[in-house]
């Protein structure tokens, strides 16, 4: 069994010059904002995004056509992808591995279950999934009308923002400073995350973290609560999408999908 799920021609030209100075041109006349959370961050339709989510998202809304038995599996970073993923692709896998042989147990879900922005703007991945799941942090309203309206299958997985909040914060503490690649990195300081005021890449051990429901608690000031459940309800306002948190902090979202435009 491969890993991966058959596409049309048009994704095997995601590494034409062609298309990269395209997207490239796009980028450059999109609002930008200098200094912001992790990177520089520009907004498209509504939201911010790094540079290399952007071609990203290009790469998807140009060339993704959904097949009807594709999943989508679509989470907003640190809202629990990585196990989201892991659960999705050893249930939909289950008939071609066991516990013994699961690729579960030597790749990270993150390679076996790829995000789809990704896949598209790099050479990287080539994928033949005869269950194919995808994933993907691309906010509903900008995925390609060929997702909206397919008959392919979207999970979605949200939380609280305030510990969506902290667990990003702990995710960049577990990562190296820009151009330092291994050593570790100075650890940032909460007030410093609240005002977007440093620069991180990417390691693959930083995926993982014992999270706990309502976590924040323990890390946020009470303004810094006050700002981001203010955040959330202007974000929210007139969306048709409501978060409960109950007592035992459980997140309940109606209509489904409703394509909020989060910070």
């Amino acid at each position: 069994m491969n890993f991966g799920s058959k596409r049309n021609g048009k994704e095997e030209c995601k590494s034409d010059p062609k298309i990269h100075n395209k997207y490239k041109e796009i980028i450059s006349t999109i609002p930008r904002r200098n200094g912001g959370w992790v990177v520089d961050l520009y907004q498209y339709e509504g939201f911010w995004c790094g540079a290399h989510d952007l071609r990203g998202i290009l790469s998807v809304q140009d060339q993704f056509t959904p097949q009807p038995n594709d999943v989508i599996l679509s989470s907003a970073p640190k809202s629990g992808t990585t196990w989201l993923k892991a659960l999705s692709f050893a249930i939909m896998t289950r008939f071609h591995f066991n516990e013994s042989t699961s690729p579960l147990l030597t790749r990270l879900a993150h390679v076996c279950v790829p995000y789809l922005e990704f896949k598209l703007s790099s050479n990287s991945q080539k994928l033949d999934l005869d269950v194919p799941p995808v994933a993907t942090h691309i906010p509903y309203t900008s995925l390609p009308k060929s997702v909206i309206n397919s008959s392919c299958k979207t999970v979605y997985i949200c939380r609280d923002p305030k510990d969506v909040f902290v667990s990003l914060w702990h995710f960049s503490n577990k990562l190296s400073p820009k151009g330092m690649e291994a050593s570790p990195m100075k650890e940032i300081h909460l007030r410093d995350a609240f005002d977007g005021s440093h620069c991180v890449k990417s390691q693959n051990q930083c995926f993982f973290r014992s999270g706990k429901v309502g976590d924040w608690k323990n890390h946020l000031s009470p303004t810094m609560t006050m700002r981001l459940d203010q955040i959330t309800e202007q974000k929210l306002s007139g969306s048709g999408l409501t978060l409960h948190v109950s007592s035992k902090g459980l997140i309940y979202s109606t209509p489904f999908m409703a394509g909020i435009k989060m910070v």
